[in-house]
C-alpha cells in the first residue's frame, strides 16, 4: 500500500482479509523502519564527516581536552619516579621560549662598518679642541649577500725540462662527479638542496639561473640530479643497512602521483614510505613504490627482526606473521578516531581521550629518562592505565553500536595488544608521530614539483631526499655536506662510505 492510497482506506469487513493485510502491513512497516535506520546512520555519518571537515577548516586543530579530567588519574600522573632519581641524571628544564628580539647566531660572518664623526662635528663645543675616539657602542643588523652563479677555470700548467724541452707532463685535476661534465659538486648540491629540502621545482631553479645570468636548461638539471643520485646511492645503501640492523624502526607512507602514459589521465597514485632507525641508527630514509601494495615494506623490512611501529595498514600483517617483527600501533591513531566522535557522543569519547590522556601525560614525564626506567614506569603506571581503560572498552562494545564512538572502540579493541606493547621496551614510543612528521617533507614538495615524471625518478627523489632529511635530524646543513661528499664519493673506497652518513660525516679541512 502506498501513501497515496491511504485517503481512500476502507477496511476489509472479512476477517481473514484483515488478517492477512495487517500481516501486510507489519511487513512494509518493518521494511520501512529498516530503511530509517540505514538513513539515520547515513544522515549521523555525514554529519561526522561534515563536523570533521569543519573543524580542519576553521576549528582548533589540537586534540586535547580538560585538564580537569585528568584530576582522577592524579596518582599515577604525579607520583614521585622514585627509580628515575635514583637512575637517571637530573634533568634541568629548560626555559620557555623567549619572544623579542633575538640577536644574530655568532656563528655569522661580521661586516664592520664604522661610523665617523665628520671634520665639522670633531670640535669641541666648549673649548674649541677636536673631539678623540675614546670608545664604541655596537649594534648588529643582517645584510644580504646574493648568491651568484661561478664558472671555476681549471687550468693546468705544463711542464718541460728547461734544458732539452722534453718530457712534458700536466698537472692533474681534482675528480669530476660528473666526468667531463659542466657541474662542480657545490652546484649539484645546490640543485638538489634547493629541490629536495628548499622543495623549489626546476622550472623555478631554471628562471633562478637565468636572472644570474646562466643558461642551465630544467633538462640538463633533472639529468643531473640523476647522476647525483646514482653517486650517492652506496651511502643510501650504508643508511639502509644500519637501519634494518636497528632495534625499532618507525614506518610510515603518503600518496604521490606518478606521470604512467599507459595509465587513464596519464597519472595514477604511487608511494613514498619513511623509515626511520632507533637512537643507535639514527637516520631516516624514504622508499619510492608504485603502488601500496604489501610487496614494498615486504620487500624493504624482508631482512628486519625487532619492533616495527606503524599505523594499522593491513599490508605489514604478513611481516609480522612470521613473529620476527614486533608489531607496535600508535595511541595517536586510537585517539583521533575518539576525538571524531566527540560531536556524535561527547560523554563517552570524553571518558577514552581522558584514559588516552593520562598516559600521554605519563609518557611526558618520563621523555628525558633512560629507557630502563621509561620501562619501569611504564609496567607499573601505564600498563594501569591501559587496564581501566580495556574493561571501559569491553563495557561499552556493543554489538549494535554504531557510528563513530563504535568505530573508535573496535579500532581500539582490535589493535589492543599491538596498542599495549610500548610498555615492554623503553626504546619504544606510544605513538607513531616521528614516522608522520617524517612525511611533512614529502607533502610539502609534492604540492610544488607535484608529481614524479617516472618509476626511476621517483627512485632518485627518495634516495636524494633521505640523506637531506638526515642532516636535518642531525643540525647538518645539506648543502655544505653534499657538497663535500660529492667531491669525494667518485674515489672513495668502502670504509669511507660507512663515514659518510649524515650522522657520522666530518668535513675534510
Amino acid at each position: 500500500m502506498t501513501p497515496q492510497g491511504l485517503d481512500n482506506f476502507s477496511p476489509p469487513s472479512d476477517l481473514a482479509e484483515c488478517q492477512e493485510m495487517l500481516g501486510d502491513l507489519v511487513g512494509t512497516l518493518k521494511q520501512a523502519f529498516g530503511r530509517l535506520d540505514e538513513k539515520d546512520e547515513q544522515i549521523q555519518e555525514l554529519q561526522q564527516r561534515l563536523q570533521q571537515l569543519l573543524r580542519a577548516k576553521f576549528g582548533r586543530q589540537s586534540e586535547s581536552i580538560d585538564p580537569d579530567q585528568l584530576k582522577l588519574f592524579g596518582a599515577l600522573i604525579d607520583a614521585p619516579l622514585e627509580s628515575a632519581e635514583k637512575t637517571s641524571e637530573t634533568v634541568v628544564a629548560k626555559n620557555g621560549t623567549k619572544h623579542g628580539r633575538r640577536k644574530p647566531a655568532k656563528n655569522l660572518p661580521r661586516r664592520r662598518v664604522v661610523h665617523e664623526l665628520s671634520k665639522e662635528e670633531l670640535g669641541c663645543p666648549g673649548c674649541g679642541a677636536e673631539r678623540t675616539a675614546i670608545g664604541e657602542e655596537v649594534s648588529e643588523r643582517y645584510g644580504y649577500i646574493p648568491s651568484c652563479v661561478e664558472v671555476i677555470e681549471d687550468v693546468r700548467l705544463k711542464y718541460a725540462c728547461s734544458t732539452c724541452q722534453e718530457h712534458v707532463v700536466i698537472a692533474a685535476v681534482p675528480n669530476k662527479p660528473i666526468p667531463k661534465g659542466l657541474a662542480d659538486s657545490s652546484m649539484l648540491a645546490y640543485i638538489a638542496t634547493s629541490k629536495f629540502a628548499d622543495h623549489l621545482p626546476l622550472n623555478r631553479l631554471e628562471g633562478i639561473f637565468r636572472r644570474h645570468g646562466a643558461d642551465i636548461p630544467r633538462s640538463t638539471m633533472c639529468d643531473w640530479m640523476a647522476f647525483t643520485a646514482g653517486l650517492v646511492t652506496p651511502i643510501y645503501e650504508e643508511m639502509k643497512r644500519r637501519i634494518l640492523g636497528s632495534k625499532v624502526i618507525w614506518t610510515d607512507d603518503t600518496p604521490v602521483d606518478l606521470q604512467d602514459r599507459e595509465h587513464e589521465k596519464n597519472i595514477r597514485q604511487a608511494r613514498i614510505w619513511a623509515y626511520l632507525g632507533d637512537a643507535d641508527n639514527n637516520l631516516l630514509i624514504y622508499d619510492f613504490t608504485d603502488s601500496r601494495k604489501r610487496d614494498g615494506p615486504v620487500k624493504f623490512l624482508q631482512d628486519f627482526e625487532g619492533f616495527l611501529q606503524a599505523d594499522a595498514y593491513a599490508g605489514y600483517d604478513g611481516i609480522y606473521a612470521g613473529n620476527l617483527v614486533r608489531e607496535v600501533a600508535c595511541w595517536a591513531h586510537a585517539r583521533r578516531k575518539f576525538f571524531e566522535a566527540m560531536p556524535s557522543n561527547k560523554a563517552a569519547a570524553s571518558w577514552a581521550l581522558r584514559c588516552i590522556q593520562v598516559l600521554y601525560r605519563i609518557e611526558k614525564r618520563i621523555a628525558k629518562n633512560s629507557p630502563d626506567v621509561r620501562r619501569e614506569v611504564r609496567q607499573g603506571r601505564s600498563k594501569k592505565v591501559l587496564a581501566i581503560f580495556k574493561r571501559w572498552l569491553d563495557k561499552n562494545c556493543v554489538i549494535e553500536l554504531k557510528g563513530p564512538l563504535a568505530k573508535a572502540i573496535r579500532y581500539a579493541l582490535n589493535q589492543w595488544d599491538a596498542l599495549c606493547t610500548f610498555t615492554e621496551d623503553g626504546a619504544l614510543t606510544i605513538d607513531n608521530n616521528k614516522a608522520e612528521r617524517a612525511m611533512r617533507a614529502i607533502a610539502v614538495g609534492r604540492k610544488n614539483w607535484l608529481f614524479a615524471g617516472s618509476r626511476d625518478g621517483g627512485k632518485r627523489a627518495a634516495i636524494l631526499s633521505s640523506l637531506i632529511a638526515s642532516c636535518k635530524l642531525h643540525g647538518v646543513d645539506p648543502l655544505a655536506y653534499l657538497t663535500d661528499v660529492l667531491s669525494r664519493l667518485s674515489s672513495a673506497k668502502a670504509p669511507d662510505i660507512a663515514l659518510m652518513t649524515p650522522d657520522k660525516w666530518m668535513p675534510v679541512s
